[in-house]
Order: structure tokens, then sequence, then C-alpha cells
């Protein structure tokens, strides 16, 4: 342990709170309870002594090796510290020391998966995930970057980081660092490893997977092929709506004198694509199993590539009522516990050459810096940009390597070990072809690719059989670790854009206020150009037609916008740019419904001639309309309904405003119509490879004019499955889907064949009909047959899960790890993009992750909130603190300033040099 610590007591407490006080002595009832409930075991190793021992100490004084002078950390009422420092190299020693007091579990977890090494943690279970994650390399990138890429001050950062994480763990047993390895210590005899820099890298690995693109649309759009025409496929993925909602930046194309991107040029024609038709038809059951083996990667990191989108927006100084930009954000990812994001403050005590930084906002833990949010000269936020930075590559293979340009070239391999907590180590060998990884090995099904696979008629004889490559931007080494502190010290456009410059993966859309009162955005990111084909399907591995050039689209070619005439700027995964721009960014964009939103939103205010304020940008971002259910509702209305108990359930949409909250029995109701909509348009139609899995979607009456309170009731049939609604855009997708065909009544897709004791359906009437019959024998199943008692929130529930023992540990493990469910509002789509998923049900399965208000220039009236709360401590008062405000809407007071800082300071600790 450091050298000495000393505790302060009495002031401390007299500031307390009762409401953290009572918290904490509830919370340690029910770890007693706990113990003596369960009298051995779980129960019994869980002593309050133990909770307690975990705590991190948060008052008074602590000796920290390394440091060159005292630091300061303050904490709120919330627990979110403020660290004070002289130079960079304290500022970040402290940083990962105070990290590692309250999130140090959850940085070894994600540093286990980043490495492909969670097996040594949770055992057996993990072997084919660090497999996958093996074969992909991310820590090897992470270390190549580290070696021979970074900056030496990037390097100097991380390394003091690495030594303030080391510091907090010096001399301490796992179970003195959270009940989390107290209860994995019952299993296995883990201990954790020091902290290193790269470490740090490799997490980045692990959210540009997440934020990958489009490459299970390309699996899809493959596994379509075998049961859909190229017309139906085209159908379910139409093009961007550009007419209706806007891009993001609306002004710029290609000039026709340099031909490179201009932000005041003039559109030019659309420039076609070409698809690669053929080479991966056949491909199905290999396919699947890779989409099943994408689903499993992130479990335990939380998002897992659907539903991730975000919302940010900028309106100018002139349109507001400070006179300032305001700025906000919220991204969209699948909810944690604790919240993916750290709230912190990072200040130099005098700006210097040896001290640049006074910056504060959200960052992750296990890495310096600051990701998203403001300093004392600029505000910044990101969201999913959702560039196509993935391919997937067939490769004719056999023992001696893989075709190319009609020669075999030998495999790049390298052999990697496994080692499995309580079990023996597994070794793999990894195999590398001139596209990436062959991801394929890591499946039995995906060994046997092309097999019985019809190809092109230019493939080569299929011997062996073909296996799956990708290839991936973030397999190469970057410098995105070096871009977060280069943001941080920005000063104007152009020392953010030159940050942005190297902020390579994940591709983001970044915007952008500074003090002076400048708007602006910009598309980053390493995105690749391709010889031929547009990535929206595999591609064959063994011609040199295909494949990326060497270099990527040139930053100085991606769009951007600087104090635009309209006085705003609005990303929320829409379409980077019009269809006149020279490179293509991806096919797959989010498709506008929460952008448009937005837009709208803000410029009814501007065309009123009011002013948007602090508040004003906090409603927004609590807005809940449904923009399918304004475009479906006047037509479900119009329907003529014999049933009487579904004409009862159709009159809830009368004088329904189309608002998604989470008391209206109108919003349960609709959703749930749109829900069958699917299912009986679309859900039986996809290959059985695409369907859900999972249980059986509803169960109803045994007669469909039945009372609605018979007792005696039916299954529906299992085999029947929704379509998966949940697109990185949020659902969008499907919302375009059904709008493009919404006014043609007999199209094909409306038509369904009759099944059992159901009649087919020959068009749109007959279908919503049907979708409003079943939507009420589902409710009435799920939320009683009193449909005064039915509310959108008892469907649309919020259960947060600590996402490793929470999910897999013992059932006491699980209700003391995890808390919920909450009763939302929202919906997916919505700008209160709370998402569920018509496969598998209404319960949230993404969420704005943070939220957060910038007053630039007037920092500290500036707002935030983060899903969960500061600590990773399952029985602090801080573990979830914040989640009852963030599910009202409600934000926090962002203190940034050292006098506000001073006047929120409940607990104050000091870290002294030795």
């Amino acid at each position: 342990m450091p050298a000495n610590t000393t505790a302060s007591s009495g002031s401390s407490d007299a500031k307390k709170t009762g409401r953290k006080k009572g918290r904490r002595a509830r919370l340690f009832v029910i770890v007693l309870v706990l113990a003596l409930v369960a009298g051995v075991g779980y129960g019994a190793y869980w002593s309050v002594s133990t909770v307690r021992a975990s705590y991190p100490q948060t008052t008074g004084s602590i000796d920290l090796k390394g440091l060159s002078g005292d630091v300061d950390v303050k904490r709120d009422d919330y627990g979110i510290p403020q660290i004070y420092a002289d130079t960079d190299s304290d500022l970040f020693r402290a940083q990962g020391f105070v990290q590692a007091q309250d999130r140090f579990w959850e940085m070894d977890v994600r540093r286990h998966m980043t490495s492909g090494r969670l097996s040594e943690m949770f055992g057996v279970g993990q072997v084919e995930t660090d497999s996958f994650l093996r074969t992909l390399g991310w820590r090897k990138v992470a270390q190549q970057e580290y070696d021979t890429v970074l900056d030496e001050d990037t390097k100097k950062n991380l390394q003091a980081y690495a030594e303030g994480v080391n510091a907090y763990l010096d001399g301490k047993d796992g179970k003195d660092i959270s009940v989390e390895y107290a209860a994995l210590g019952l299993t296995n005899d883990y201990e954790p490893a020091e902290w290193t820099p790269v470490d740090s890298v490799a997490w980045l690995k692990a959210m540009a997977w997440d934020l990958r693109g489009n490459m299970q649309d390309e699996i899809d759009r493959s596994l379509m092929t075998s049961r859909l025409s190229t017309k139906q496929i085209e159908d379910l993925y139409p093009d961007y709506p550009f007419g209706k909602n806007k891009p993001i930046v609306e002004q710029g194309g290609v000039s026709p004198v340099t031909g490179k991107y201009d932000p005041e040029a003039e559109p030019s024609d659309s420039i076609g694509s070409q698809t690669v038709e053929g080479a991966t038809e056949g491909l199905n059951t290999q396919l699947s199993a890779l989409s099943d083996t994408l689903d499993e990667i992130p479990a335990l990191l939380g998002p897992n590539g659907n539903g991730i989108g975000s919302n940010s927006w900028v309106v100018s100084g002139e349109y507001t009522t400070t006179g300032k930009p305001l700025l906000a954000n919220d991204p969209h990812l699948a909810p944690q516990l604790p919240s993916l994001w750290y709230q912190m403050g990072l200040h130099c005590r005098q700006l210097s050459e040896s001290c640049q930084y006074d910056t504060a906002g959200y960052t992750f833990s296990g890495m310096p810096g600051v990701i998203i949010g403001h300093n004392q000269d600029i505000a910044w936020g990101f969201t999913n940009l959702g560039a196509d930075v993935t391919d997937l590559f067939l490769e004719k293979v056999s023992v001696d390597g893989y075709q190319f340009g009609g020669r075999t070239e030998p495999f790049i391999t390298r052999e990697e070990t496994i080692e499995v907590a309580g079990g023996r180590s597994r070794k793999i060998t990894v195999r590398e072809t001139n596209n990436g990884p062959l991801v394929s090995d890591r499946s039995g099904e995906l060994a046997k690719v092309g097999k019985k696979a019809p190809v092109t008629t230019n493939a080569p004889d299929r011997g062996d059989g073909y296996g799956v490559s990708l290839k991936w931007t973030a397999l190469d080494p970057g410098k995105s670790m070096d871009a977060v502190f280069e943001l941080n010290r920005a000063k104007d456009f152009t020392s953010f854009r030159k940050a942005a410059s190297h902020f390579e993966v994940p591709s983001q859309n970044l915007i952008y206020a500074d003090t002076k009162g400048n708007i602006g955005y910009q598309a980053p990111g390493k995105i690749p150009v391709r010889l031929k084909g547009d990535g929206t399907t595999p591609s064959p591995g063994w011609s040199a037609e295909y494949g990326w050039e060497k270099n990527p689209i040139p930053f100085d070619e991606l769009p951007y916008e600087y104090n635009p005439d309209r006085g705003y700027i609005v990303t929320a995964n829409q379409a980077v740019i019009g269809d006149g721009y020279e490179h293509m960014l991806t096919q797959d964009w989010g498709y506008g419904a929460r952008s448009q939103r937005i837009n709208d939103l803000i410029q009814k205010k501007i065309d009123g001639g009011e002013k948007i304020s602090t508040d004003d940008m906090q409603t927004m971002q609590m807005d809940n309309q449904s923009a399918i259910a304004a475009k479906l509702v006047p037509e479900l209305k119009k329907i003529s309904i014999s049933d009487k108990h579904v004409r009862e359930a159709q009159k809830l949409l009368e004088g329904w405003d189309y608002t998604q909250e989470s008391d209206s029995a109108a919003a349960a109701y609709f959703n749930g119509v749109w829900r069958n909509i699917l299912i009986l348009a679309f859900g039986d139609k996809l290959p059985k490879e695409m369907r859900a899995k999972g249980d059986c979607i509803y169960v109803e009456p045994v007669t469909s004019t039945g009372p609605v309170d018979e007792q005696d009731k039916l299954v529906r049939e299992c085999g029947q499955r929704a379509p998966d609604a949940a697109q990185p855009d949020g659902g969008d997708r499907w919302y375009e889907v059904v709008d493009s065909i919404l006014d043609d009544q007999d199209n094909e897709w409306w038509k369904v064949p009759a099944k059992g004791r159901e009649d087919a359906i020959d068009n749109r009437d007959e279908l919503f009909a049907r979708a409003m019959e079943d939507a009420r024998w589902e409710l009435t199943a799920k939320l009683g047959k009193d449909m005064s008692t039915w509310t959108w929130g008892r469907l649309h529930q919020l259960t947060l899960r600590n996402q490793t023992l929470g999910t897999e540990g013992p059932d006491l493990l699980q209700r003391a790890l995890n808390r919920g469910p909450w009763d939302l509002g929202g919906g997916e789509a919505a700008v209160n993009a709370t998402g569920w998923n018509a496969a598998g049900g209404y319960g949230v399965i993404w969420v704005p992750s943070m939220r957060m208000v910038v007053n630039v220039g007037d920092w500290d009236k500036s707002r935030w909130i983060n899903l969960t709360g500061a600590s990773g401590h399952a029985f602090s008062a801080h573990y979830t603190d914040q989640t009852d405000k963030w599910v009202e809407g409600e934000l926090l007071d962002w203190s940034f300033g050292q006098d506000a800082v001073e006047q929120s300071t409940v607990d104050s600790l000091t870290l002294r040099k030795p």
C-alpha cells in the first residue's frame, strides 16, 4: 500500500447529506441480510467488512509514489471527482489512481476482454470469445500503436496514468478492491495484475468494434439472397430519403475545379456504385454462424453493434438566450452497470508548458483524458458516423495458403495460448490473408464456407472450400489516442480539426463550439477507398480487382462545416452529406428520423422568433414523438374493426399526439400494433437464419372472438418471428421500409398466406386490422384486460445489469449487483432513444448513456447526467444515484470553475508527494 494514509474526521461527516447517510445505512443492512439469509457461500462471504474494505478513501490524505507535488481531489455530492495538479504527469497519475478507486473491477474486465483473456477470470465459458478476439488481435495492434505510432507526450501521459492505477493496487488483495473479486475468489484464485499503458490504448479498439458500421447489414444482405429477390432486398434497404431528412452538411459537394470536397461547392450528380453479386450466394449457414459469433463477442462490453446511435447538436449564439453557443450530446449505447462513462474534471492549477489541461466531461474508466466535454476555450461532442470501415472477403483456401491474383500466397500465422481458470489451457492458430484474419477459423460452421455455395463463374475451383476474412481499419496501428489529448488541449477550430485528423477509429461525427461564438462540424476517420464494389456484400478475396486502395480518403476531403448560415448543426447518425459527394462513406446510414425531428424543433423556435435556452435543449433531449406513429395512426383509425374489444383499443389512438410518455396507454397499444405489423409483413418472409431466437411472442385467447378474460389460453406458434428491428440507426430503417410502401395497398409485402386457423391477408388494411387484433391480445396477456391500467412504461422497462457477475452469477449475486426495473418513455428512433427490438419484446436495450448541455463560455451553467453513477462498487451511495434523475430527464449542475467546484465539494482528498 502507499506509505502513509491519513483520514480526516468530523468535517467531512458534517457535510454529508441525510440522503447519502441514509442510503449507505440501508445498503449495509441489505448486505447483512443477504449474509444472514444465505448462511453459507456468497452471502456469508459478503460481510459488511468485506464490502467496506473496497470503498475508496475520499477524504484526508494519501501518499502517492511518483508525484512531483500535491494533488487535490474534490468530489461533489454525487462522488464526481475534480482533480487539481501542477504538472501533466501528476494530473494523469492522479486520474489513474482515482478511477481505479471507483472502477477497477470494470477496468480489469475490459482489459481482459480487449486482450482476449476473459477465460483467465471466468473460465472455460469464455474460450470461444477469447479465440475470436485473439484472432482479431486488438491487443497486438494496441501494442504496435504504443511502440511505433503514438507521440512521446501521449506515451508519457499513458505511463503516468498506469502508475497511478498501480499505486492504488499496490498491496491490495482482490477483496480489498471490490466485492466482485471477493465473489470470484470463491471459485477462482485470480489476482489482478499491474496496469500497463497498452491496456488503455486497447480500449479504443473495443469502442471501434462496437461502432464499426455495416458488417451486420453486409451479412444480412447476403443471407437474404437465399429467399428474396434483388428487388425485395432493395425494398428492405431503401435509399436515404434526402428529400425529407436533411444530411448533416447541407452545403458543399465535389469541387469542379479541384475534384476535392469543398464546403462552398454546389452538389454534383450522384456517382454510381458497383455491387458484388453472386459471389456469396448460398453462404447462409456460414454467415449465420458468423452473425451469431458477432452477437456474442461484445456481451461483456455491453453494446453489441445494434442500436448504437447518438444525438448531438449545437446552436449559434445568434439564436440562444445566452448569446453564446449551446451544445448538446447524448450517445446511445446498451445500458450497462456501471455506466460506460465516468464523469470528471482535470485541472491544471496554472496552465503552462508543463501543465496544459483544464478540461472536464466524460471519459472511460481505464483511459486518461476526457473523451467528450469541454475545456476553457471549446466544447465538443460525438455521435457515430457509421462509416463503412469493415469488409468481409470470401477466400479460396488450401493447406498451402490462399489464392490471390492467380497465385497461392502463404498465410501469415501466429499461435495463441488461452489460459483458462480452473481448466487446461487452449492453443489456437490464427491465419491471416492480405485482407485480414480468417474469422472463419473460429467456427466449425464457418470452416465449411463455400463447400456447397454457388459462386461466380470466375471463382476458382472450390477444392477445400472457402474461408471468410475480415478487413477493418482498426486492425492497422493509428493515432486515435493522440487525438484524445489534442482535443483536450484544442483552443480553436483549427486545432480542433488537427486533433480530429488523428481520430482515425472509431469514425465519429464531431461537433464544435467555442467561446468566441463559432460553431463547427468535422467528419474524421480512416475510411477506406474501395477498388471495386461498395462494401454492401462480401467480396471475392482471390480477385485483385477488389480490396482497398493503399490510402484512405484524405482528411482534407472529408466533410466539415464552419458557422453555417442556418445557425445550427445537427448530427444523429443521418447521412453526412448529399449524394453528390465524391467519396463513398457508407451505403448504410441511419435514415434521419431523429435528426430531422431535432432540426424541426430548432427551426420552429427560430422561425417563431424565439431564442433557445439551456432548458429548451434539455427538453429537446427528452422529446418522445414517434415519427412512424404520425404516419400510421391516421390510417389505423380509418380501419373498420368488428371485434368490440379491439375497437376499444383502437379508440386509444384517438386524440393521441404521438408522444411516447411512460404513462401513455396509447403509446403502449401503438407500439404493440407496430411490432405486429413488422411480424406479419416481414417476419416469416426473411431467411430462417435471420429470425429471432428466444421465447414465443405472446399468448392469445383460444378463439379470437372470445372474451379477453377467458382463462384457457393458447401459446401462439413459436415459428413466427419479427425482423430484427434494432438497427444501428436505432430502428428507423424499418420506418423507411414501411413508409415507402404505405400508399400501396396491394404491395406484396402486405400479403400473408393462410396459416393454421388464420385466413390469408391480401392487402395493407387487412394486415393492419390483424396487427391491431394481435396487439390487443398480446397486451391483454402482458398488461391485463383493463386498458385503463395500460401504460407504455410497464411494457418498456429498463433493468441495469452488472455486465459480468450480474448476468451469469448466482441469483443472489445478480440481485445484489443489478438494479431496476424502471418504467421508461421514449422509443426507437425517437430523440429520447430508449430503443427496443421488435424481435424480442419491448424491454429497453439501448439508451442515451449520458446527457449533457454545455453552456459555452459560462461553463458553470452547463448541465450533465450519467446513466448510473460515479462508482462501480455495488453498495456505494454512488452506484446508481443519478439513475432516477436520468429517468425523469433531469440534469445535474456541472461545476467547472474553481469557485463553483469549491461550493459543490463534499469530500476532499489530498494525494501527497511522499
